[in-house]
């Protein structure tokens, strides 16, 4: 500022001169500023454009500059970036401060899911022989059937080869043979009443029906009468509705932070004011590529049958609480695409804005790994305009009301700020 000050001066001069001898001093002020520039002594010497190139003696910056001294204010203020405000800008503004205290914080992940069958009762129903569908005693998928409700009857003659060698071993009277004949009747899912049935009348029936091993819903019903299937065919399956799952899908970068028997919470849309209350049962080992999501499993009784299958949900996962840290007020954080920052209050209407390395996220509480000690108080509301004011290209007079028409002596920055 010193070699700045006297750059000008001397073109005022030479111009004052060569105009017709007409001397411009500099006022009293000004003069009275250079003397006390004169007498302090730097703390250090910054680049113009990089304040975080710092020097302990003049020189050059790394593109070509002289550096300039930064000087220990009067007031005490001696850190780059630092704002003063007048009080009753403070109060304009609705300037709120809270303090950086120690605490774990709480983290409720909120994800969405969709409904489906419990797959550890979810029967698929399947021929064991291949033949014709005589009769289809279910219609269309939804049906709901109870345990030994016929669900087909099929013609197959196989099935017919198996009761004759069957009858065959009886009049054989031959208790191996007897044994081995049943044994492959059951394998055919001929059930045990109706081979009772073949040993007392002696009589082939053409057709074997076969019955629901579970009470329940149709499901993925692919087959119609009259249609030919084979072993292995999918002919349909059979789903309950007392128990539910839902499925979540949580972003990878909170997959560390659920484990199985946290505490949910599901909310329906069509139920609107009523939850569900569930823990997670189990977390999948696989990320799905494409989402970038982990899955996650919770099971629900579902006795009223307020959970449908294909349904989306809302759920809240209420994570475990994890070891104490920095905590700060989620609203004091201010992120930009390469950086985290928040303001600091330093009392008597000082601010400065400051970077820090941020943990975990929560819904209220953020976590603050370095940047910040415990106790100290950050600005809560405002602190984007702060923040602006602190940054090395803002223009500070506007900061106080009395500004208007002076040189702006009355709010002012010490410095240029420490952040991009």
């Amino acid at each position: 500022m010193k070699v700045l000050y006297k750059t000008l001066l001397t073109a005022v001069v030479g111009a004052g001169i060569g105009a017709g001898g007409i001397l411009l001093l500099p006022s009293s002020h000004e003069a009275a500023m250079q003397a006390t520039e004169d007498e302090r002594e730097p703390l250090y010497w910054v680049a113009p454009m990089d304040p975080n190139y710092r020097r302990d003696q003049p020189g050059k910056s790394p593109m070509g500059m002289d550096l300039i001294p930064v000087y220990k204010e009067q007031d005490g203020d001696s850190e780059a970036g630092t704002v003063r405000i007048s009080p009753d800008v403070i109060n304009n503004l609705g300037v709120r401060t809270a303090a950086a205290t120690s605490g774990r914080l709480h983290l409720a992940i909120t994800t969405v899911g969709y409904v489906q069958y419990d797959e550890d009762r979810l029967v698929t129903i399947s021929p064991r022989v291949e033949g014709w569908l005589d009769t289809l005693h279910v219609k269309a998928a939804g049906d709901p059937v109870t345990k030994g409700e016929p669900l087909y009857t099929l013609y197959s003659p196989t099935l017919v080869n198996a009761q004759e060698e069957f009858l065959l071993a009886l009049k054989r009277d031959n208790p191996d043979l007897i044994d081995a004949a049943i044994e492959r009747l059951s394998a055919l899912q001929v059930p045990r009443a109706k081979i009772e049935q073949l040993r007392r009348t002696q009589q082939v029936s053409q057709t074997i029906t076969i019955t629901a091993p579970q009470s329940g819903v149709i499901d993925n019903l692919g087959v119609r009468e009259g249609m030919f299937v084979t072993p292995g065919s999918m002919l349909m399956t059979l789903g309950q509705l007392e128990h539910m799952w839902v499925i979540g899908e949580v972003f990878e970068r909170q997959a560390g932070l659920v484990e199985v028997g946290d505490k949910v919470v599901i909310r329906l849309e069509y139920l609107p004011g009523q939850e569900l209350q569930g823990q997670v049962g189990y977390v999948y080992p696989s990320l799905n590529a494409q989402t970038r999501t982990v899955q996650i499993r919770v099971r629900f009784d579902n006795p009223n049958g307020l959970l449908k299958p294909g349904m989306f949900a809302q759920l809240v996962i209420n994570t475990q609480p994890r070891p104490a840290a920095l905590l700060i007020p989620r609203e004091a954080l201010i992120r930009t695409g390469s950086q985290a920052r928040v303001v600091l209050a330093l009392g008597d209407g000082r601010f400065k804005s400051v970077a820090v390395d941020v943990g975990r996220i929560g819904e209220q509480e953020v976590e603050i790994l370095s940047g910040l000690n415990e106790g100290e108080r950050i600005v809560t509301s405002a602190q984007f305009l702060i923040d602006s004011e602190s940054s090395k290209t803002s223009d500070f007079k506007r900061m106080s009301h009395s500004d208007q028409g002076s040189n702006g002596h009355n709010s002012h920055s010490h410095g240029e700020s420490n952040h991009d």
